[in-house]
């Protein structure tokens, strides 16, 4: 279910993540709910009318008004720096959604899931892994996040908690890796990709989110692994 029109929403809580990057919570009147895995659009009005709108992931699934998301912050964007640097408790907005119905993760399937993150792209793999532990399926998810540093990972204490709890993580660093970390530090490539997931022959279901440019690098490789592109789901962002 979902809304086509624009609902009043206002934002509920407000909190720093990591440096650039902040999760809050939305108090949406009317919202219908979502399944893990969609996102929503986000439009903000200034005093002169002008207006911005741009989508994001929703970390947060199921029914109720109360709806999370987390922002990293683009410095030369027109609505993400408004919701990580100055959007406060009580302040105004709009929303719109659920949207999407392709990249989204059923409990009642139960293959295992292979979550690809690079960045941001966390977010809608964070819900689905939620979702997952809500559920209490026992279907077996792995998740590659891939991050900068430890420090620009987004949910990183939730990420390690659902890692105790039966999520299978592997981290991957881009600059810099926590001090003894045993593993390679740079981009993901194809032999990185291919020991932190799942072989072809359990034909999972990978669902892969981050910048276009990551994703593209990611969905190819699983791919040329072998895997069926039909159960490589994939949903990129850019600048917001």
């Amino acid at each position: 279910m979902r809304t086509s029109d624009w609902l009043a929403a206002r934002v509920a809580a407000a909190v720093p993540d990591t440096s650039h990057g902040r999760v809050l919570t939305l108090a949406v009147p009317g919202w219908p709910g979502n399944a893990p895995g969609q996102h929503l659009d986000i439009r903000l009005t200034a005093p002169d009318g002008y207006q911005a709108e741009r989508s994001y992931s929703i970390a947060s699934s199921g029914p109720g008004e109360s709806v999370e998301i987390a922002v990293d912050e683009i410095p030369e964007g027109e609505v993400s720096p408004y919701l990580v640097r100055v959007a406060e408790p009580g302040d105004a907005l709009e929303v719109k959604g659920p949207l999407g119905a392709y990249f989204v993760w059923d409990a009642a399937d139960p293959s295992p899931v292979q979550l690809i993150a690079g960045g941001s792209g966390i977010v809608p793999l964070l819900a689905m892994a939620r979702a997952r532990a809500a559920a209490g399926t026992g279907a077996p998810f792995r998740l590659l996040y891939s991050v900068r540093t430890a420090a620009d990972a987004l949910y990183r204490d939730e990420v390690e908690r659902l890692g105790a709890a039966g999520l299978d993580v592997t981290w991957a660093y881009t600059r810099q890796a926590p001090t003894g970390w045993p593993g390679r530090v740079g981009r993901l490539d194809a032999e990185h990709i291919a020991q932190a997931t799942w072989m072809p022959a359990q034909h999972p279901l990978t669902f892969i989110c981050g910048p276009t440019s990551f994703v593209e690098a990611a969905a190819d490789a699983m791919v040329a692994a072998g895997h069926d592109p039909a159960r490589v789901k994939t949903e990129r962002f850019g600048g917001s």
